[in-house]
């Protein structure tokens, strides 16, 4: 019972920051979207020129460090890694592509229902499908075998990485690209951004919130522990907008989103099953990376390429919709996803050479 109210009250106070990051500046229903701000850091570092999506988000290093300074203050932090790096790199460029085809990950995906935008709901439909086959390969033997004792340094390497940037931030950094209109643009201050991240890296590593986990969770135990903060956070989020008059219910003219069903729902089942084969959503990553997961750290980068990808090739989509490119990408990746799937699930693999051995 200690453990459900913990989660829920961490869902509360997601919800929450998230809506007051609003208030202090960033884009509506989009307080809190770890896509889309991986997206805009890609973008302040000229991983992309895209000019209305770059800059460096504070709330995504709080994250990481807040993961990081709870799991050592706990003796959680463990350096390991070596599952299929390469496998994750890809799955990360992978889910990235399939987010920005909805325009956010699960936690905005919820943060844009909770708003009004109406269109989160074929995500959500889609991400839970995704989710469903994600979770029949789990049950087919899906892996991507052992982790790895690592040295302590290589843990110690991705939180390093974000102080810094963190410090180029502060310094103003020439060669950092900062947008002058548009989302990039929109940001709340940069102590506050970095103090919120820290609460939810804190609260998601003690937790072990995951926006994938909760439904997955459900699906293979019945086990509903995870699923409850993702309720908190849509509930909360919901008063929050209440409160302060953000709540708009509408399919169309929703800030920063499109009206195509078809391709909201295709993207986040996207990145439903690519999720599931990781283990946890972006969010999940960014906290696992923080403990010192090599693995995620390298999923994150994935993702950060991702992103870079989708903009430089025009495959991220707009208020105006998705674009031809990014729908060939999406269903270029459902065919990677899958072929990932089958490869790595012992079940089905063990059963194709048994039977051609038989045949032998």
């Amino acid at each position: 019972m200690n453990e459900k109210r913990n989660i829920i009250i961490t869902g509360a106070i997601v919800g929450i920051i998230s809506v007051l990051l609003v208030k202090f500046g960033n884009p509506m229903n989009m307080g809190f979207c770890i896509a889309c701000f991986i997206r805009d850091i890609a973008g302040g570092i000229g991983m992309h020129r895209a000019p209305i999506v770059q800059y460096i988000r504070p709330e995504i290093i709080g994250l990481v460090l807040g993961a990081f300074i709870i799991s050592m203050k706990n003796r959680e932090f463990q350096a390991k890694g070596g599952s299929s790096p390469f496998t994750r790199f890809v799955l990360g460029i992978v889910v990235m592509i399939g987010a920005l085809m909805f325009l956010g990950c699960p936690l905005r995906m919820v943060l844009r229902l909770a708003g009004g935008d109406l269109n989160a709901i074929l995500g959500i439909v889609g991400f839970v499908v995704g989710i469903f086959v994600g979770v029949f390969f789990l049950n087919k033997g899906f892996n991507l075998k052992r982790s790895y004792n690592l040295p302590k340094f290589e843990g110690y390497l991705f939180p390093i990485v974000n102080v810094g940037l963190f410090l180029l931030l502060l310094s103003g950094f020439s060669m950092l690209i900062f947008s002058e209109e548009g989302p990039g643009s929109m940001h709340a201050p940069i102590w506050i951004a970095l103090f919120a991240g820290l609460i939810v890296g804190i609260l998601a590593q003690k937790t072990r919130l995951c926006m994938v986990g909760g439904t997955r969770d459900m699906i293979m135990f019945k086990d509903n522990y995870l699923l409850a903060g993702f309720l908190a956070i849509l509930v909360f989020a919901f008063i929050g907008n209440l409160i302060f008059g953000y709540f708009n219910p509408s399919f169309a003219d929703q800030p920063v989103a499109h009206t195509d069903g078809l391709w909201n729902f295709l993207g986040m089942a996207l990145v439903g099953w690519g999720s599931v084969l990781l283990g946890g959503c972006p969010l999940r990553q960014l906290i696992l990376a923080g403990e010192g997961n090599a693995d995620s750290s390298v999923t994150v980068m994935g993702s950060l390429v991702g992103a870079a990808i989708a903009h430089n090739f025009g495959l991220a989509s707009s208020p105006a919709g998705a674009t031809n490119n990014g729908k060939i990408a999406v269903l270029i990746c459902f065919v990677l996803v899958l072929v990932v799937s089958l490869v790595n699930s012992e079940m089905l693999v063990n059963k194709k050479t048994l039977g051609k051995s038989k045949n032998c």
